[in-house]
């Protein structure tokens, strides 16, 4: 399937882009206006671009249906300042309940159900039911457009944060993710939980420089068995790895045992339980079978 984008209608490619560009974190903006009316409204359009200064983004989309802005966005131009609650799966009803077109000065906290709480150093208030809240002063707004469908971005710098603490790791003080529960948007009516059973960990480049997959011993790099992603595991090392004379695997001694006689077996067999390993992220067991193969 091949779409090009300049010359197919927005309604129609709109949401090919929000399945394909997902999940996105969802930005829970509380603003107010200088009359001092309070407007609460979700925006998947959303993330961290910058340490220090701390900055965020998002952006309030022109409204399709005749390209006209929505509360958040005017708020802002009266008042630049927000509070960015984090959704997570014990709010997320609620917030998609907010996101309806409620008229000008309808209080969304009220509407959702959400309880207002006092910010620190902005006039927005936060939503007390998030387990986060960014208090952000707004430093630029930039449209991207005038036309229906064109984001108006808002670049904001986190003042200060708020963090539950039933959320954290109490070793290290930390957000943990399997307490938090975050949710995100994807496309259509769907979102996605973040939780034990989805999440993963992987092993970052050290300050040191990988040896890359081009590295690899060409049996290993043009296996029929390893992946991608196995490829890589294997290569995010400083150096090629030794045979570790201490390493003892029964399973590797079967297969060896076994197939003896045919080595081209034996290479799939060792490929195929090295996969295993390295699913199980055990990275120096994978590499000494597969270094086992390369010495037969």
């Amino acid at each position: 399937m091949y779409i090009n984008i300049l010359e197919t209608p927005v309604t129609q490619y709109q949401q090919w882009l929000q399945f394909a560009i997902a999940p996105r974190p969802i930005c829970f903006a509380s603003t107010i206006d200088a009359s001092g009316n309070v407007n609460l409204s979700p925006f998947s359009f959303f993330n961290l671009v910058s340490y220090k200064p701390a900055i965020v983004v998002f952006s309030v989309v022109r409204k399709m249906r005749d390209g006209s802005t929505k509360h958040t966005f005017q708020n802002i131009l009266e008042v630049p300042e927000v509070v960015i609650n984090i959704c997570d799966y014990d709010m997320v009803q609620q917030m998609s309940l907010s996101s309806c077109e409620f008229a000008k000065g309808t209080n969304e906290f009220v509407k959702a159900g959400f309880t207002k709480t006092p910010a620190t150093l902005v006039q927005p208030p936060m939503v007390q039911e998030a387990k986060v809240q960014l208090e952000c002063k707004v430093l630029e707004v930039k449209s991207l457009g005038q036309i229906a469908g064109a984001g108006q971005l808002v670049i904001a710098e986190v003042l200060n944060m708020h963090i539950n603490d039933s959320i954290l790791n109490d070793a290290a003080n930390m957000i943990d993710p399997t307490k938090l529960a975050l949710v995100a948007r994807l496309g259509g009516n769907w979102y996605c939980k973040v939780d034990a059973t989805n999440l993963f960990e992987i092993d970052k480049p050290t300050t040191q420089i990988a040896i890359g997959v081009d590295a690899l011993p060409t049996s290993i790099r043009n296996s029929s068995i390893l992946t991608g992603n196995n490829l890589g595991q294997l290569a995010n090392v400083v150096e090629l790895p030794f045979v570790d004379a201490t390493f003892s695997d029964d399973k590797l001694k079967n297969i060896f045992q076994y197939y003896a006689l045919n080595p081209a077996d034996m290479e799939q067999e060792l490929h195929s339980y090295a996969k295993e390993l390295l699913l199980q992220n055990k990275v120096h067991a994978a590499w000494q079978v597969l270094l086992a193969g390369e010495n037969v």
